[in-house]
């Protein structure tokens, strides 16, 4: 067993992502409230102390893994905030969430639909602050109600196909696909098609349900 205790700057390093890979793992699969830090602990066959050693909390551990993704929605938001128009600022805030999902395909649904992961990052003042700025980007063409709703709409549907999308698609066909959704949600022109000869749409992969299936089967 691992002690509390790894000497080293390297080591703790090469610990600290070791125990966030697992828990990404372990949160896409029971979400984050059925997610300890003993489970953590027993799939790396370390001590809890050893965890400990890194994160306190699980929350800390929660903020640690979602700290990346705040970082990449910040990102997009500055760069769709720079834009000169509210449809070419719209489009760049849809590409740009399109890309970060894609990439983080295992939280991307956690991060929105796991009410336990909201109750966390709403104490984080910051995080709260970028929800507002994507929020007020992709209402720029409808406001009320109705713009909410599909602000909201183009968030949680972005994140539950990336979480749902076949293994087999490659990120890029991911973030076309995804982009292309959330500017037909949006009433968004969509960019002309590639002329490099590759298709927009990825192969189709016969008797693959994507990995929603994984998730339905964990559901009681």
């Amino acid at each position: 067993m691992t002690s509390a205790k790894i000497d080293g700057a390297d080591n703790t390093i090469d610990t600290r992502q070791r125990l966030l890979d697992v828990a990404v793992a372990l949160i896409s699969q029971h979400g984050f409230a059925g997610t300890s830090l003993q489970m953590i602990a027993d799939e790396l066959g370390f001590t809890k102390a050893a965890i400990y050693y890194h994160f306190k909390t699980r929350d800390q551990l929660l903020i640690a893994l979602m700290e990346p993704l705040l970082q990449q929605i910040r990102q997009v938001v500055e760069t769709a905030e720079s834009q000169h128009t509210p449809r070419t600022q719209m489009d760049a805030m849809v590409q740009g969430f399109a890309g970060v999902v894609a990439k983080n395909r295992s939280l991307a649904a956690v991060m929105v639909f796991d009410p336990s992961v909201h109750r966390v990052l709403q104490s984080q003042p910051e995080w709260g602050d970028m929800i507002t700025r994507q929020l007020t980007l992709l209402m720029q063409l409808e406001s009320g109600p109705t713009g909410i709703i599909k602000a909201t709409a183009v968030f949680t549907g972005l994140a539950g196909a990336a979480t749902g999308a076949p293994d087999d698609i490659d990120e890029r066909s991911l973030v076309d696909e995804l982009a292309s959704l959330g500017r037909r949600m949006l009433g968004l022109r969509q960019p002309p098609r590639r002329s490099d000869g590759e298709s927009r749409a990825p192969k189709r992969i016969e008797h693959a349900a994507g990995r929603w299936k994984d998730f339905l089967a964990e559901a009681p």
